[in-house]
């Protein structure tokens, strides 16, 4: 797709629960995928319009590509963002879907660990914020998934991780304790973009606003 196209846009976006939530409110831009991500093996998918795509990466992924203007804009959670940084990006709009809480969570009635807390999350840059704000010393381990074996193994004291239902965390013993940040997903765009396609991607945000506010009612 040529980006000399003034109105031509790319849409980062990724697999699962954040896609099939941000689908209808695309919809409502009248902005439709040709394709589904989860059936495809596609990774950038076309749209009933002949200038906007779909790019499918890691969540994780959406910050980076955005704000090298692979990417327009996208859908990322506040989640990654905080972990991102969100440098070189505009957040205009929470989206108020995938919904949850970012928490610390432990054993159920353990005793307050002695020395220094070792908390094992992927949120690192997140955590070592939280406990740096409250003057606290943490070791911080980093993992990728699983966070709740590693207190019932010895390897954590505790866990930071996203809470939806807290149901897996019951089935390991454990329970959330404190709360970090409310979660949920954000439109994300490109400075240069918002500069150089203003007018299409305003109309977009209006768009996917008046959804959101639909959506809420």
């Amino acid at each position: 797709m040529s980006k000399t196209h003034t109105g031509a846009l790319t849409i980062a976006l990724s697999k699962g629960r954040i896609f099939k939530e941000t689908l209808p409110l695309l919809a409502h831009a009248g902005i439709v995928p040709k394709d589904d991500p989860e059936t495809s093996r596609k990774l950038i998918l076309n749209t009933n319009q002949d200038d906007v795509k779909l790019v499918i990466i890691r969540a994780s992924d959406v910050p980076t590509y955005v704000e090298y203007g692979a990417a327009d804009l996208g859908v990322a959670g506040k989640d990654v963002l905080m972990e991102h940084g969100g440098a070189g990006l505009y957040e205009p709009l929470d989206l108020k879907i995938a919904c949850c809480k970012l928490m610390t969570a432990g054993p159920k009635n353990a005793p307050e660990p002695t020395g220094r807390l070792k908390i094992a999350t992927k949120f690192v840059n997140s955590t070592r914020r939280y406990y740096a704000q409250q003057g606290r010393q943490v070791e911080i381990i980093k993992l990728y998934g699983s966070m709740e074996l590693a207190p019932l193994v010895g390897l954590a004291d505790r866990i930071v991780d996203l809470v939806d239902t807290g149901n897996t965390l019951k089935a390991n013993g454990l329970e959330p304790q404190e709360h970090i940040a409310d979660i949920s997903s954000r439109l994300v765009i490109n400075k240069a973009s918002m500069k150089t396609k203003h007018a299409r991607l305003k109309k977009l945000i209006d768009q996917i606003s008046a959804a959101v506010d639909l959506s809420l009612h």
